[in-house]
Protein backbone atom coordinates (compact mmCIF):
# COMPACT_ATOMS: atom_id res chain seq x y z
CA UNK A 1 0.00 0.00 0.00
CA UNK A 2 2.71 2.53 1.21
CA UNK A 3 4.67 1.37 -2.36
CA UNK A 4 1.39 2.53 -4.61
CA UNK A 5 0.61 5.92 -2.21
CA UNK A 6 4.60 6.75 -3.15
CA UNK A 7 3.66 6.26 -6.70
CA UNK A 8 0.48 8.39 -6.97
CA UNK A 9 2.70 10.98 -5.07
CA UNK A 10 5.18 10.54 -7.46
CA UNK A 11 2.72 10.83 -10.51
CA UNK A 12 1.03 13.63 -9.23
CA UNK A 13 4.32 15.44 -7.85
CA UNK A 14 6.62 14.89 -10.90
CA UNK A 15 4.95 14.23 -13.70
CA UNK A 16 1.89 16.57 -13.70
CA UNK A 17 4.07 19.64 -13.19
CA UNK A 18 6.22 18.34 -15.47
CA UNK A 19 3.45 18.07 -18.36
CA UNK A 20 2.21 21.29 -17.57
CA UNK A 21 5.56 23.38 -18.71
CA UNK A 22 4.73 21.79 -22.35
CA UNK A 23 1.10 22.55 -22.27
CA UNK A 24 0.58 25.98 -24.61
CA UNK A 25 -1.49 28.46 -23.26
CA UNK A 26 -1.35 31.01 -25.49
CA UNK A 27 -0.45 31.82 -28.87
CA UNK A 28 3.01 33.63 -27.40
CA UNK A 29 4.45 30.14 -26.27
CA UNK A 30 5.38 29.15 -29.97
CA UNK A 31 8.02 29.43 -32.20
CA UNK A 32 8.00 29.01 -35.46
CA UNK A 33 10.25 29.40 -38.60
CA UNK A 34 10.36 32.69 -40.67
CA UNK A 35 10.40 32.15 -44.42
CA UNK A 36 14.26 32.27 -44.49
CA UNK A 37 14.52 29.77 -41.80
CA UNK A 38 15.27 31.36 -38.70
CA UNK A 39 13.30 30.80 -35.55
CA UNK A 40 10.82 33.44 -34.62
CA UNK A 41 9.23 33.41 -31.01
CA UNK A 42 5.66 34.62 -31.63
CA UNK A 43 6.02 36.33 -28.36
CA UNK A 44 7.58 39.18 -30.39
CA UNK A 45 4.22 39.51 -31.18
CA UNK A 46 3.26 40.72 -27.93
CA UNK A 47 1.18 43.42 -27.93
CA UNK A 48 -0.19 43.25 -31.04
CA UNK A 49 -3.39 42.50 -32.91
CA UNK A 50 -2.10 39.65 -35.44
CA UNK A 51 -3.54 37.71 -37.83
CA UNK A 52 -3.15 34.68 -38.64
CA UNK A 53 -3.99 33.30 -42.71
CA UNK A 54 -2.72 29.97 -43.76
CA UNK A 55 -1.83 30.94 -47.61
CA UNK A 56 -1.50 29.38 -50.60
CA UNK A 57 -0.01 30.91 -53.95
CA UNK A 58 -2.28 28.81 -56.72
CA UNK A 59 -5.87 29.29 -55.28
CA UNK A 60 -9.03 30.69 -56.01
CA UNK A 61 -8.50 32.74 -52.75
CA UNK A 62 -4.76 33.99 -53.68
CA UNK A 63 -5.88 37.50 -54.79
CA UNK A 64 -6.35 38.01 -51.28
CA UNK A 65 -2.94 38.31 -50.70
CA UNK A 66 -4.03 42.26 -51.62
CA UNK A 67 -6.57 42.36 -49.70
CA UNK A 68 -3.99 41.29 -46.42
CA UNK A 69 -1.16 43.57 -47.85
CA UNK A 70 -4.41 46.55 -47.91
CA UNK A 71 -5.49 45.84 -44.28
CA UNK A 72 -2.02 45.08 -42.76
CA UNK A 73 -0.80 48.50 -44.10
CA UNK A 74 -3.84 50.16 -42.76
CA UNK A 75 -3.34 49.25 -39.56
CA UNK A 76 0.26 48.64 -39.11
CA UNK A 77 0.79 51.75 -37.52
CA UNK A 78 -1.94 51.20 -34.31
CA UNK A 79 -0.46 47.48 -33.44
CA UNK A 80 -1.41 45.00 -36.55
CA UNK A 81 0.61 42.45 -38.22
CA UNK A 82 -0.27 40.42 -40.28
CA UNK A 83 1.49 36.55 -40.42
CA UNK A 84 1.15 33.97 -43.22
CA UNK A 85 1.77 30.57 -43.02
CA UNK A 86 1.60 28.59 -46.74
CA UNK A 87 0.14 25.52 -46.66
CA UNK A 88 -0.10 22.78 -48.84
CA UNK A 89 -3.18 20.72 -47.30
CA UNK A 90 -5.44 21.65 -49.91
CA UNK A 91 -5.26 20.51 -53.70
CA UNK A 92 -1.44 21.33 -53.57
CA UNK A 93 -2.17 24.47 -53.91
CA UNK A 94 1.03 25.66 -52.31
CA UNK A 95 3.74 22.92 -54.12
CA UNK A 96 6.63 25.46 -54.02
CA UNK A 97 9.69 25.36 -51.66
CA UNK A 98 9.87 28.38 -49.12
CA UNK A 99 12.06 30.01 -51.36
CA UNK A 100 9.47 29.93 -54.34
CA UNK A 101 6.96 30.92 -52.14
CA UNK A 102 8.69 34.10 -50.70
CA UNK A 103 9.54 35.21 -54.59
CA UNK A 104 5.99 34.59 -55.53
CA UNK A 105 4.48 36.52 -52.57
CA UNK A 106 7.15 39.44 -52.09
CA UNK A 107 7.64 40.27 -55.62
CA UNK A 108 4.43 39.18 -57.57
CA UNK A 109 1.77 40.23 -55.21
CA UNK A 110 3.71 42.45 -53.22
CA UNK A 111 3.22 41.09 -49.61
CA UNK A 112 4.94 43.01 -47.41
CA UNK A 113 3.96 41.18 -44.29
CA UNK A 114 5.33 38.67 -41.96
CA UNK A 115 5.71 35.45 -43.68
CA UNK A 116 6.52 32.03 -42.17
CA UNK A 117 8.00 28.90 -43.32
CA UNK A 118 5.35 26.36 -45.02
CA UNK A 119 3.67 24.11 -42.48
CA UNK A 120 0.81 21.71 -42.59
CA UNK A 121 -2.47 23.41 -41.22
CA UNK A 122 -4.34 19.97 -40.78
CA UNK A 123 -3.77 16.16 -40.86
CA UNK A 124 -1.17 14.07 -39.10
CA UNK A 125 1.55 16.13 -39.48
CA UNK A 126 -0.42 19.62 -38.52
CA UNK A 127 2.27 22.17 -37.03
CA UNK A 128 1.80 21.98 -33.00
CA UNK A 129 0.75 26.21 -33.66
CA UNK A 130 -2.23 25.14 -35.45
CA UNK A 131 -3.17 21.86 -33.43
CA UNK A 132 -3.23 25.10 -30.65
CA UNK A 133 -5.28 27.52 -33.08
CA UNK A 134 -7.82 25.42 -34.15
CA UNK A 135 -8.45 23.30 -30.71
CA UNK A 136 -9.00 27.07 -29.02
CA UNK A 137 -10.39 28.81 -31.56
CA UNK A 138 -14.16 30.69 -30.98
CA UNK A 139 -15.18 27.80 -33.87
CA UNK A 140 -13.16 24.83 -32.93
CA UNK A 141 -12.31 22.23 -35.50
CA UNK A 142 -10.17 21.65 -39.17
CA UNK A 143 -8.98 24.30 -40.53
CA UNK A 144 -11.00 24.00 -44.33
CA UNK A 145 -9.34 25.77 -46.96
CA UNK A 146 -6.66 27.94 -47.66
CA UNK A 147 -7.00 31.57 -46.31
CA UNK A 148 -8.48 31.06 -43.48
CA UNK A 149 -8.19 34.01 -40.92
CA UNK A 150 -7.80 33.85 -37.35
CA UNK A 151 -7.88 36.97 -34.81
CA UNK A 152 -5.12 37.03 -32.24
CA UNK A 153 -5.69 40.18 -29.62
CA UNK A 154 -3.01 41.89 -27.79
CA UNK A 155 -2.36 39.58 -25.11
CA UNK A 156 -2.25 36.32 -27.00
CA UNK A 157 -5.74 35.28 -26.72
CA UNK A 158 -8.09 33.68 -30.11
CA UNK A 159 -10.31 36.29 -30.67
CA UNK A 160 -11.98 35.92 -34.18
CA UNK A 161 -11.61 32.97 -36.85
CA UNK A 162 -12.99 34.01 -40.54
CA UNK A 163 -13.76 31.28 -43.78
CA UNK A 164 -11.52 31.53 -46.77
CA UNK A 165 -14.41 33.73 -48.20
CA UNK A 166 -14.56 36.04 -45.97
CA UNK A 167 -12.02 39.04 -47.18
CA UNK A 168 -9.40 40.30 -45.08
CA UNK A 169 -10.13 43.82 -45.32
CA UNK A 170 -14.15 43.20 -45.38
CA UNK A 171 -16.13 45.87 -42.69
CA UNK A 172 -16.79 42.58 -40.24
CA UNK A 173 -13.47 41.90 -39.83
CA UNK A 174 -12.14 45.54 -39.86
CA UNK A 175 -14.64 46.66 -37.03
CA UNK A 176 -13.08 43.42 -35.17
CA UNK A 177 -9.77 44.65 -35.84
CA UNK A 178 -10.35 47.67 -34.91
CA UNK A 179 -11.96 46.94 -31.34
CA UNK A 180 -8.85 44.64 -30.74
CA UNK A 181 -6.65 47.24 -31.40
CA UNK A 182 -8.08 49.88 -28.44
Amino acid sequence: MQSKLLILFFVLGVLFPVAGAFAKESFYDFKVKDIQGNEVPLSKYKGKVVMVVNVASKCGYTYQYDHLEKVYKKYKDQGFVVVGFPANNFGSQEPGSDKEIETFCRIQKGASFDMMSKISVKGKDQHPLYQYLTKNSPNPGDVQWNFEKILISKDGKIEARYPSAVEPDSADVSRKIETLLR
